[in-house]
């Protein structure tokens, strides 16, 4: 994980939803709870009231479970956040300018042998251009264009 718990937009939306469920759930319980108590007990209590009231409070059962469970995760997903190693920052130096101008003056080239060699084809290819050139006569033929030879 490169990015940052808190500024994942995943993370926050399910605690802000989980948070939300929990509350919408706790509050139809509690207001379901609530008035079926006092009807019955005052003995006004409608079959509306009473079986409607309890279906209303398994779906804020229901609600109110989810958002536990949506806590938990994020409880955890901070925990496995946490445990996991961090990535060291790659401390970047400033660029010497001056070393870099000062080696270039002084150096001398530094020749590869696999280099050497692909440059001595490229002159032995130059010589061949410059034999077929010739017959070319002008045209922007595929030999001049290889080479970047200039065409007469």
């Amino acid at each position: 994980m490169n990015k940052s718990l808190t500024r994942s937009i995943g993370f926050w939306l399910l605690l802000v939803l989980s948070l939300a469920s929990a509350g919408v759930g706790g509050w139809l319980i509690a207001g379901q709870i609530g008035t079926m108590t006092s009807t019955l007990l005052d003995g006004t209590a409608t079959g509306i009231e009473v079986y409607v009231g309890q279906s209303l409070v398994v779906v804020g059962a229901a609600l109110l479970g989810a958002g536990v469970l949506g806590l938990l995760i994020a409880i955890a997903l901070t925990a496995v956040q946490a445990l996991m190693p961090s990535t060291a920052p790659v401390v970047v130096e400033p660029i010497d300018w001056t070393a870099e101008s000062d080696d270039a003056e002084g150096a001398e080239t530094l020749v590869d042998p696999a280099t050497a060699h692909s440059a001595t084809d490229l002159s032995d290819a130059g010589e061949s251009a410059d034999e077929t050139d010739e017959a070319q006569n002008g045209s922007s033929g595929s030999t001049a264009t290889a080479t970047k030879i200039s065409v007469k």
